[in-house]
């Protein structure tokens, strides 16, 4: 039998978030419904109250979650009720030419839920990410479901679930950062501090964090960067340049999705070093780069999907690593809130004042 719950929704472009009764079908085959237990409040998140993902309003809001699988639909072996779980938005197919070639990181063919989540008076919400977590419970494709142990706290493993695997993949899987390495990371918000933390744990040498916010940098700082470079007061190409020997360094990582600072993390790096792009662009912005510095520099430049992460790889060694104390999760959750909280905390994280916002149930 269906089941109503209340969730948060952005109804039209720019027009402010509210919460509403939503219509949970009965999973069917392949699929899960899971009560969500947290759920983080990311960027992305306001990318499509702001039509800057798509225009297929109503959105149901909320990606970076963890919950309770509560049922589960024909066919599914992997999970069963009761798992605890962190929610991905890439649940690999299996059968594309990606994942038949090894690479199912790379997944061309992820899959959601078949069936559509609802407002009372039927009309179809578009899921954030195929998820939709903004609601007391949630009906996902069961593949989108990654277990793993009970033990850590709900808050904290949901963010796994986008912003902190993005950046720590974007270091570890994409960039390929290794011992000994210069890692420098453009915008330190959620996704670059978790850069930062990623670059950390794959045994960088030397970690420059760049913003033009002193708070956070001195955040990154506390995450792990040995160096810091305020792009507004210093031209952080020439800055990275000089903390590297005047080189560049071997891997830089553009955690804001923006020409400008694509351009720069292009010129920060190496002879023959790579560029990340793991800040998600608008689809309107273009970039203008000369081809023979693009062709004489050599080197990678690199798109990072997720962190191209695999979730039932990623997600429970990262959970593993916090529990160990290598790793600390929990500096990432700035405050946690309420259901009816999210309009106020998309405007704090605007402003730069949190790393993450978790809704908590």
């Amino acid at each position: 039998m269906a089941q109503q719950v209340q969730g948060v929704i952005a109804p039209g472009k720019n027009e402010p978030v509210r919460v509403e009764t939503i219509v949970i079908p009965d999973p069917g085959p392949g699929e899960a419904v899971v009560k969500i237990q947290a759920c983080g409040v990311c960027h992305t998140d306001l990318h499509y109250k702001q039509g800057g993902i798509n225009d297929d309003f109503p959105f149901l809001l909320g990606h970076e979650a963890a919950g309770i699988v509560e049922s589960v639909g024909e066919g599914v072996t992997d999970v069963e009720p009761g798992d605890f779980v962190v929610l991905n938005w890439r649940a690999v197919c299996g059968q594309c030419r990606a994942c038949l070639r090894g690479r199912p990181w790379y997944c061309f063919n992820t899959h959601n839920a078949r069936q559509k989540m609802t407002l009372l008076d039927g009309t179809e919400l578009s899921p954030a990410l195929g998820i939709g977590a903004f609601a007391e419970k949630t009906l996902v494709a069961a593949g989108q479901c990654t277990k793993v142990d009970p033990e850590v706290s709900p808050a904290v493993a949901g963010l796994l679930g986008c912003g902190v695997m993005a950046g720590i993949g974007a270091a570890i899987n994409t960039g390929e950062v290794g011992r000994g390495d210069s890692v420098a990371v453009i915008g330190c918000g959620g996704v670059g501090d978790a850069a930062v933390v990623g670059a950390r744990l794959a045994g960088a040498a030397k970690i420059i964090a760049v913003d033009i916010d002193d708070r956070k940098l001195d955040m990154a700082k506390k995450m792990g960067a040995t160096h810091t470079v305020n792009s507004q007061a210093t031209d952080p190409v020439e800055a990275i340049r000089s903390l590297t020997g005047g080189n560049g360094a071997d891997v830089v990582i553009e955690a804001v999705g923006r020409p400008e600072t694509y351009k720069q993390a292009f010129y920060a790096r190496d002879l023959a070093g790579t560029v990340v792009l793991v800040g998600v662009p608008t689809p309107e912005l273009q970039i203008e780069l000369p081809m023979i510095d693009v062709f004489g520099r050599g080197g990678s430049l690199k798109s990072s999907w997720y962190g191209d992460c695999l979730p039932s790889r990623d997600f429970p060694m990262l959970i593993d690593l916090h529990q160990q104390g290598r790793i600390d999760l929990g500096a990432f959750v700035t405050e946690t809130i309420g259901l009816g909280d999210i309009e106020q905390a998309f405007t704090r994280m605007h402003g730069g004042d949190v790393l993450r916002s978790v809704v908590v149930f």
